[in-house]
């Protein structure tokens, strides 16, 4: 999917207070959406869509039944039909998301709903619906001068740009539950999985881009973490290991897993422990990967970013090994009592 949302003009917003049912808290509805100047507009625009990418995992509204009982797909359907129902569906929203509020560790906080156009998604102009809830409040000086005199008062509120939890719901894919892209900063634990599946009930689609996201998050947590415990392992290797498996990606269109086993890993005692070690991650994280599937080279950029190959030597040094690891050898001198890595090159810069 490619996206820009660069153009995109903010026409709307409601917003509402949502207590913890659970706690006993009151859920408190606006009666009309919020008057604002274009200027307060273009800037809460700029903030609320800065997190959203065409890099984010992909979801859809989902039901076990049918999507007709998904409560917050289907106000969005409605208010992405017909505008003129945008702010009751906000209401909407927000009781479904208070009605689904009871656990006692989930933050009170405002719920934002957006209506969005004019976002460009795959070369088309589409109107979108945000929805934003902001749980964390910052301390904020109000500076007033009069006359060379200053006054300062100290003001609680909300970080404009840092809100909580968000999606962001595109009229595309509307069949199959929409395209949801989701904001989360508990990315883990009991609040992420409230926001997800309790009151969002989405589920992710299981594309190139997820797929290829998955298996390569799977490679990186078993030569990283489960590898050194099964083998004895120098860095050096497992830096390779993890090198090999970002640049099978890079130089595939499409993914094969036992070509990328044999290449990769080319041992079998090896990789017998990976696919125990990726039967493992599926059943914990309830996800699918097939053993082919088209590579997405978007989400193969993402996932280069956080696989590392450098090597660190106490708080001196960082070995950055990008290619071949026959060129650094590591050793141990007796007489200062360290270790230490020989490294070969042919030139300079």
């Amino acid at each position: 999917m490619q996206m820009n949302l660069s153009e995109a003009i903010l026409q709307k917003v409601s917003v509402h207070y949502i207590g913890n049912k659970g706690n006993g808290q009151d859920l408190v509805i606006s009666k009309k959406p919020l008057k604002l100047a274009d200027d307060d507009l273009r800037i809460i625009k700029d903030s609320f869509l800065a997190k959203f990418s065409a890099e984010l995992d992909r979801y859809s509204f989902y039901h076990l039944s049918s999507l007709d009982y998904n409560e917050v797909y289907n106000y969005c359907l409605e208010t992405l039909a017909e505008g003129a129902t945008f702010h009751k569906n906000s209401v909407n929203i927000a009781k479904h998301l208070y009605e689904s509020t009871t656990h006692p560790k989930i933050k009170t906080g405002e719920l934002y709903v957006c209506y969005y156009e004019n976002c460009l998604v795959d070369g088309a102009f589409v109107d979108a619906i945000g929805i934003y809830k902001t749980e964390t409040k910052s301390n904020f000086i109000d500076l007033a001068i009069d006359a060379s005199e200053f006054a300062l008062t100290m003001r609680e509120g909300v970080d404009v740009a840092k809100y909580d939890k968000a999606c962001l719901v595109l009229p595309t894919n509307a069949e199959q539950g929409f395209d949801v892209l989701i904001y989360d900063s508990a990315s883990r634990g009991e609040e992420a999985v409230f926001w997800r599946e309790t009151f969002l009930n989405v589920a992710p689609q299981a594309n190139e881009y997820f797929q290829t996201n998955q298996f390569l998050n799977v490679a990186k947590q078993f030569i990283a973490k489960q590898l050194p415990e099964e083998y004895d392992i120098a860095k050096t290797d497992q830096i390779d290991l993890l090198n090999k498996s970002v640049e099978y990606f890079r130089a595939n269109e499409s993914f094969d897993k036992k070509k990328f086993e044999k290449e990769v890993f080319d041992d079998s005692g090896m990789i017998k422990a990976f696919r125990k070690f990726e039967t493992n991650y599926a059943e914990m994280n309830d996800v699918d990967i097939p053993d082919r599937f088209d590579i997405s080279t978007l989400a193969v950029k993402k996932q280069a970013r956080v696989f590392k190959s450098v090597l660190k030597l106490d708080k001196n040094f960082h070995v950055y090994i990008h290619g071949d690891k026959s060129l650094i050898e590591k050793g141990y001198d007796e007489r200062v009592g360290k270790s230490f890595y020989k490294i070969y090159f042919d030139e300079e810069e």
